[in-house]
């Protein structure tokens, strides 16, 4: 099963939580602010699946959600979680 990814950008608080969990998925901007790197925040490039634990990690541990997950490109979906 494919599964996508981005970064609600908008309630962000940069606590570094997605970072820490999926270091090859997720980075911060200048403002400290997180993104997925793969397509830069689009949320229509699908995670490897030797990268789907480290995802479902970060949407764990974020405290405010702004990790989202879909089982489609985000152009095309809602969320799954």
């Amino acid at each position: 099963m494919c599964y996508y990814t981005k970064i609600d950008r908008e309630t962000c608080i940069a606590c570094g939580a997605c970072g820490i969990a999926a270091p090859d998925l997720y980075d911060y901007d200048d403002e400290c602010i997180a993104f997925f790197v793969k397509d830069h925040n689009q949320g229509i490039t699908p995670i490897k699946d030797t990268s789907v634990d480290a995802m479902l990690a970060a949407y764990e541990e974020c405290p405010t959600g702004s990790v989202q997950i879909s089982k489609q490109p985000f152009h095309q979906s809602e969320n799954v979680k």
